[in-house]
């Protein structure tokens, strides 16, 4: 499947299927089977006279990662002065589906205890603070079909196993517009999790801080909710009246 996309991106027309058959080493029958499933998916576009090109599907997928790489090169500024202010590690999330999925970090290097919020680590989302801040963006009705489609598996003792605990925990959340997880994906390690929003106004990262347990502050919550409202306004977010952390 590279091979051919790697063929129909070098030429900026349609191609007959002989011709991508040839420069990509296949058989034609091989070939018109592996095009006909990426047409069906979007990355190949099939034309008259059976002629294939590259399809809407891979500009939404660029679109995609665009976007992200951009966050990222926003937030960073912000989050070293986070770290720096406080000395902790600092962590940018994206949700993927049911899962957190963090994306850059920086490390405080003054703890040997492990967190698992490392570049390209998953957690789920009702383990994490940042997670949480997606569902409460769900509403109810979307956080009981993932609570049903997951089963609320838990990471640690801490962690919330049960919907009625979960629902209570996210109108917290939605109250103060800040989220905790108290050791709830990992033993010994806590965060703090705000929001960031783009132009749209649509939740796109969340921004967290992550101590060890015992270094663990609550009142770092406003900066983390500061900190979080700059980044959105540097993608253009246009905020309403702040909420008090």
């Amino acid at each position: 499947m590279m091979t051919l996309l790697d063929v129909l991106a070098a030429h900026p027309d349609p191609m007959p299927l002989k011709n991508i058959a040839q420069q990509s080493d296949l058989h034609p029958s091989t070939a018109h089977r592996i095009l006909g499933a990426m047409s069906a998916a979007g990355f190949v576009e099939r034309g008259e006279g059976g002629t294939y090109r590259l399809g809407i599907r891979l500009l939404e997928l660029g679109n995609i990662v665009k976007s992200r790489i951009s966050l990222r090169d926003v937030a960073m500024p912000f989050m070293l002065k986070l770290h720096a202010e406080t000395g902790e590690s600092v962590n940018l999330g994206m949700r993927d589906g049911d899962a957190m999925v963090y994306v850059e970090r920086t490390s405080s290097g003054r703890s040997s205890v492990r967190v698992v919020h490392i570049v390209g680590a998953r957690a789920p989302l009702h383990t994490t603070a940042s997670g949480k801040l997606f569902l409460v963006e769900d509403g109810r009705d979307r956080v009981r079909d993932y609570a049903q489609r997951t089963g609320l598996p838990g990471s640690t003792p801490a962690s919330i196993t049960e919907i009625d605990k979960l629902e209570r925990e996210l109108a917290e959340i939605r109250r103060h517009d800040v989220a905790f997880d108290l050791d709830e994906v990992e033993l010994g390690v806590r965060c703090i999790a705000a929001g960031i929003r783009d132009d749209s106004g649509e939740l796109v990262a969340g921004l967290s801080l992550s101590t060890p347990s015992e270094r663990f502050r609550r009142d770092w919550a406003p900066l983390v909710h500061a900190t979080a409202q700059e980044i959105s306004r540097a993608l253009g977010y246009t905020e309403s009246p702040p909420k008090r952390p």
